[in-house]
């Protein structure tokens, strides 16, 4: 079978690249043409773009690089015409993938939606596209199902999430050799996880370095993004007590005693690690303005959605300072407050349905298929 897979962040790479392995695994005769990053490419087929050239973030950013993005999805379509696949596996992304399956759809190519956009936290209109445009929908978290099925009376297949086989799957980190190699000292670790693209990382990391002189018994450690080149990130590393580490970010948290995390897939990594987090947003104000008046969810990360209350702060723009900063890592670091969290992240875990999401999804995309 020949699939096409469009991935267009960081995430959808990770998730991309599982479910590549599943489906060479299932499929002796796979042929995948993708759009994605360097965990897919290391595991084959043929890259026809890098994440890095189509992730922007926020609506202002988005109208200033219109240009760019049209032009992405005219060389998109040029290239699935060429390779003329037999199904295109969508990989959330939905601004730029909903625009492309719309146009396969009326092209008769099959389309598959696996990390279903999110029109629960809004554009929820969006439902009329998402039944007209795609064949198959594949859930990755638990809510989902009963907003399309029950709400929206669209069916789709809840297949657990992708983050817990990437992390239990995963080499186990040596804490003696990783600090070693990445020359830090035996003080516990503070991750901190600035996102993935430019925009947020620039607005992140001023606030979340902030606090670093109040917490001299640990080491502040930077998870750098593997989108994203080391001299983006010297500007920030002023302090001595600050290090970075770039493309290692589950290994940081394997051995993180806390984090300051931006919202994003992130959070819900750093909590399936077991590791007590504060979450951190601040967009531009044009972006933020817009957002808070069409997005009515009670909370932004999600290990808080998921859960349904708030397990970990949420520190949202004018409220993300140093002042709150601190008093919440501060908490983080109290021996009950973090009993009390890890045994939340346990409920949050069996919530999210087991491992085996890549290969539930790879067996279902094949049955469709054949």
């Amino acid at each position: 079978m020949k699939y096409y897979i469009i991935a267009g962040e960081a995430s959808g790479d990770l998730h991309g690249s599982n479910l590549m392995k599943a489906l060479y695994k299932q499929d002796a005769t796979a042929d995948i043409r993708f759009w994605g990053g360097d965990l897919m490419q290391n595991v084959g087929g043929t890259l026809v773009k890098h994440y890095r050239e189509l992730a922007f973030m926020g609506f202002a950013e988005v109208v200033l690089n219109l240009k760019t993005i049209l032009n992405n999805i005219k060389i998109c379509k040029r290239d699935i015409e060429k390779f003329n696949p037999d199904v295109i596996i969508f990989i959330d992304y939905p601004g730029f993938n909903m625009r492309i399956a719309k146009w396969a759809k009326l092209r008769g190519i099959k389309t598959h939606y696996y990390i279903a956009p999110q029109i629960w936290a809004w554009k929820e209109n969006r439902i009329q596209a998402v039944k007209r445009d795609f064949d198959k929908l594949f859930v990755i978290l638990p809510f989902e199902k009963d907003f399309f099925e029950v709400k929206h009376h669209f069916p789709v297949a809840f297949v657990g999430h992708p983050l817990i086989d990437a992390i239990h799957n995963r080499e186990k980190t040596d804490e003696v050799s990783f600090r070693k190699n990445n020359h830090l000292d035996e003080r516990p670790i503070i991750a901190i996880l600035p996102g993935s693209r430019k925009q947020e990382i620039a607005k992140m990391l001023s606030v979340m370095l902030s606090i670093v002189d109040d917490f001299s018994d640990y080491q502040f450690v930077i998870a750098g993004a593997p989108s994203q080149e080391y001299h983006f990130y010297e500007q920030f590393l002023t302090n001595k007590n600050v290090k970075f580490i770039s493309n290692k970010t589950y290994d940081l948290l394997s051995v993180a005693t806390a984090a300051l995390v931006t919202s994003g897939t992130a959070t819900l990594e750093t909590a399936l690690f077991k590791v007590p987090e504060v979450v951190c947003y601040k967009g531009s104000w044009a972006s933020y303005q817009i957002a808070k008046r069409i997005i009515t969810l009670k909370y932004i990360s999600l290990v808080n959605l998921i859960m349904d209350e708030e397990v970990v702060t949420e520190l949202i723009q004018e409220k993300c300072n140093s002042k709150n900063l601190k008093t919440e890592l501060s908490k983080l670091l109290d021996a009950n407050y973090r009993k009390a969290l890890l045994e939340k992240y346990e409920s949050l875990e069996t919530k999210l349905g087991g491992m085996g999401a890549s290969e539930k999804t790879a067996k279902l995309i094949l049955n469709d298929l054949k």
